[in-house]
């Protein structure tokens, strides 16, 4: 009989070496990526060559509700790892029927991450997900009780492995070993660690807007808030302009230097009035190249608009709107 394992896959090293590490035991593996809206990682690009067939699942709406209040709450940021790792392998779970699998593994290493990788909260999140003893983790197997693959003579347990802490020396003779490249640093791929994002997201939740398109707006430019219901994202770059563009929706509104001065795009969503385009108008032009110039032109365009209005603006600094800097 051909024993399946579905592996879950991040992106990062060490739930590769899982997977390829039970591969090479003559299990099936399938690889499983679940997709949450804070993840910035390209798992493709992450997985390229390692041999194993990769399925993605979506998470978003189910992880905007746990974000609003994790019942283990949050590690240094605003990431709740506990409750990520428990909706994941519950859906992981779910999956196990359907793709006629026989157990589940993932990368975990003991004492790796403070929060969510002690050994109180490998167990809790075991028990949770309702996992129990079809989980798997070969990377730090020997440092607990054997699982039923194990039992079951599936995987052998002297082939598991006893990685233990934060020190990453051996995972990376592994990779080394086994060719694998091109993977991400550790918690690269999560915004919720960074405390620039943690800190936006906060405020976010605070004006009651969380959701998804306002998710992805949280991800670029520099952001500015004004008043209860407003916000005003500006552009840093090419890209991040070309990427405004791409994200405004019905309601918003957006500005544009005039043609000959370089400058940022800029997105304004909310509740906008007309004092309030014309204060959006004049941050636009702050982040603007003038030039020299005392006075320019700032187009705005209501959107779905395509028509161009545009207000003649003083040229001011950006200090004069500092303090409203998310």
């Amino acid at each position: 009989m051909k024993i399946r394992a579905l592996a879950l896959i991040s992106g990062g090293l060490d739930s590769l070496l899982a997977a390829r590490l039970i591969k090479e035991q003559g299990v099936e593996v399938i690889g499983v990526h679940f997709k949450i809206p804070f993840c910035k990682l390209d798992i493709r690009n992450s997985f390229v060559g390692i041999g194993i067939k990769l399925l993605e699942f979506d998470l978003g709406a189910e992880f905007l509700s746990l974000i609003k209040n994790p019942r283990y709450g949050f590690g240094s940021n605003m990431n709740p790892c506990i409750d990520c790792k428990i909706l994941m392998f519950s859906r992981a779970k779910e999956l196990l029927q359907e793709l006629k699998a026989d157990f589940i593994i993932t990368g975990e290493v003991l004492g790796q991450r403070p929060m969510s990788q002690n050994k109180q909260a490998l167990r809790l999140i075991k028990l949770r997900s309702g996992l129990d003893d079809l989980l798997l983790r070969p990377l730090s197997a020997q440092f607990f009780n054997p699982s039923l693959p194990e039992r079951e003579g599936w995987v052998k347990r002297d082939k598991l492995l006893n990685f233990n802490g934060r020190i990453r020396t051996p995972q990376m003779r592994m990779a080394k070993k086994l060719g694998i490249s091109g993977y991400s640093n550790p918690a690269g791929g999560c915004l919720l660690t960074d405390p620039c994002f943690s800190k936006r997201l906060k405020e976010l939740l605070c004006h009651e807007e969380l959701n998804l398109d306002n998710l992805e707006l949280l991800k670029v430019g520099r952001h500015f808030r004004l008043g209860q219901k407003s916000r005003l994202v500006v552009g840093r770059d090419k890209d991040e302009n070309i990427l405004l563009m791409q994200l405004a929706k019905p309601g918003d509104c957006l500005f544009f230097p005039q043609r000959d001065l370089a400058g940022p795009t800029s997105l304004a969503r909310g509740l906008i009035n007309d004092e309030l385009i014309y204060l959006f108008s004049q941050i636009t032009s702050a982040y603007s190249d003038t030039l020299g110039l005392r006075n320019m032109e700032v187009f705005y365009r209501n959107i779905p608009g395509v028509e161009d209005k545009v207000h003649k603006i003083a040229c001011l600094p950006k200090s004069r709107f500092a303090h409203l800097l998310i």
